[in-house]
């Protein structure tokens, strides 16, 4: 499963069509842990921030298939049974990237409960990726990464889902 190239990407050929607009970004996002809880993450090519697997869902496929494979492009490993936790949507989650594109999220929180594989540390959208334990993370770090954690924890202590 290779990556595809973003002007390929529906959100690559809607950004191309719609210019500089403000658009929806629907996207899926995985929190992986390994047998010793440490949460999986994966160091940006593009910015060099550490972050969960993530990324836009793209035209034929389900929301949760998007998070399949969005683990499986930037980490190497097959994520087998996904579970939804999380909704991240609303104004607050507008946000503009280094390439001057604004986007408002529509993203969906999963927590891989189960995968296999062994872990590809460098890929085509990573240039590292590494288990970590939540009070030893990476300085650099996605500030969606503390939230995505607490509404994990959030979901598993009362079994709602969370809305944002």
């Amino acid at each position: 499963m290779a990556s595809i190239p973003w002007a390929e990407s529906y959100l690559g050929q809607l950004r191309a069509l719609a210019g500089d607009r403000t658009l929806l970004f629907v996207g899926a996002r995985g929190i992986v842990f390994d047998d010793q809880g440490r949460v999986l993450l994966i160091r940006r090519r593009d910015n060099g921030i550490w972050a969960v697997p993530a990324g836009a869902m793209e035209l034929g496929e389900s929301i949760a298939d998007c998070a399949v494979r969005e683990v499986y492009e930037e980490t190497g490993l097959r994520a087998a049974e996904v579970t939804p936790f999380a909704f991240y949507t609303g104004p607050a989650y507008t946000f503009t990237n280094m390439y001057g594109d604004t986007y408002q999220l529509f993203v969906t929180a999963f927590r891989v409960d189960r995968w296999a594989g062994q872990l590809t540390r460098v890929t085509d959208e990573t240039i590292d990726a590494g288990f970590f334990h939540p009070d030893e993370m990476p300085a650099t770090l996605s500030r969606s990464v503390y939230e995505s954690l607490a509404d994990l924890a959030a979901f598993e202590r009362t079994g709602q889902m969370v809305l944002k």
